[in-house]
């Protein structure tokens, strides 16, 4: 028998709410800690699927607490509805970073304001690769580490040194960025 359809939103904060009750402060503070760098989730969108979830029987929201602020905890519902959703196929990824989008134009933008960009996303790209190298030094130092938040963690290591060798090789694609002039006219 088929339980309401989660969207992946709903789902991740089923996902969250197996470990325990949690208000939606405290799943926004999660989802920003643990999946906030591939997935993006926003206090409006937490607090939104929190009252649907409720709704829909899902979750129930306990007596507030500080700040007037209401714990939810997972339904056997929720549970059941979650179990459907975590065991479909999740399908592909959509890759959308805007870098590459401005780069896809670039040739309208002056030479020095694409390099700055550049220069200052390969810096968050450098300072997030050096968070999770932390983050990964830190698991190996826990006396029982998570395996499927090692195995994500390891996915973001690969991909922030993937991003950073491509940063490394731009030069070689856009001389215009190492100082040479571009290889084709660039004029808009």
């Amino acid at each position: 028998m088929s339980g309401p359809q989660l969207n992946a939103t709903a789902a991740s904060l089923l996902g969250f709410l197996h470990e325990g009750p949690m208000t939606g402060w405290d799943l926004v503070t999660v989802a920003q800690q643990r999946i906030g760098n591939f997935w993006t989730l926003t206090q409006s969108q937490v607090y939104r699927e929190l009252a649907a979830m409720a709704k829909a029987g899902l979750v129930e929201a306990g007596p507030p607490g500080r700040r007037d602020r209401k714990p939810y905890s997972i339904t056997a519902t929720g549970r059941a509805a979650f179990a459907e959703w975590i065991d479909q196929d999740p399908g592909l990824e959509q890759i959308r970073v805007p870098l590459l989008l401005t780069i896809m134009f670039a040739a309208h933008l002056p030479t020095e304001r694409l390099a700055s960009m550049v220069t200052a996303h390969r810096a968050v790209h450098a300072e997030r690769l050096a968070r999770y190298e932390q983050h990964r030094a830190d698991m190996r130092d826990a006396p029982a580490t998570d395996s499927y938040r090692l195995a994500t963690l390891e996915f973001g290591l690969h991909y922030e040194r993937a991003v950073l060798d491509w940063f490394d090789e731009l030069p070689a694609v856009l001389p215009e960025l190492d100082g040479q002039p571009p290889a084709l006219d660039s004029q808009p």
